[in-house]
């Protein structure tokens, strides 16, 4: 049976944002936790070694492949910031034309700095974020 990787844990935030390296990346990841904060309305935990997130749900695919994520979250990586936001939204592109300098994936958003991005579309899109995954997963 599959064993999820990415689980919620008991690790410092804080600790964790203290021992990223790069000044720059620290500051930013200061400056993202207080808008994911703001903007769900939850604390922030830790979800495996390096990923930042806030509040979960419960998923359950057609596949019958299911898990525990964190509605929204981000992780401040050596390379970009990594923005857990939006996945499978068909609004995510629409909202991605106005957030300013970044490269999207599958289930990532990447920046490389929070100066880059327009802080206003980003707190729409973790709403939004939010409010999709609440509206797919009613139940968690």
């Amino acid at each position: 049976m599959y064993e999820q990787k990415t689980k919620e844990t008991d690790n410092s935030v804080i600790e964790f944002i203290e021992n990223v390296e790069n000044l720059k990346k620290r500051e930013d990841a200061y400056k993202l936790l207080d808008i994911f904060t703001e903007t769900t309305g939850y604390p922030a935990k830790m979800w495996g070694p390096s990923i930042i997130g806030f509040g979960s749900y419960h998923y359950r695919y057609d596949s019958g492949h299911e898990g525990v994520a964190p509605l929204a979250g981000f992780s401040p990586r050596k390379a970009k910031v990594s923005l857990y936001i939006l996945t499978g939204d068909t609004e995510r592109d629409a909202l991605l034309q106005n957030l300013g300098k970044h490269t999207a994936g599958k289930a990532c958003v990447y920046i490389n700095k929070v100066t880059d991005i327009d802080v206003d579309v980003l707190k729409a899109m973790i709403n939004q974020s939010v409010k999709f995954i609440n509206e797919m997963y009613p139940e968690h």
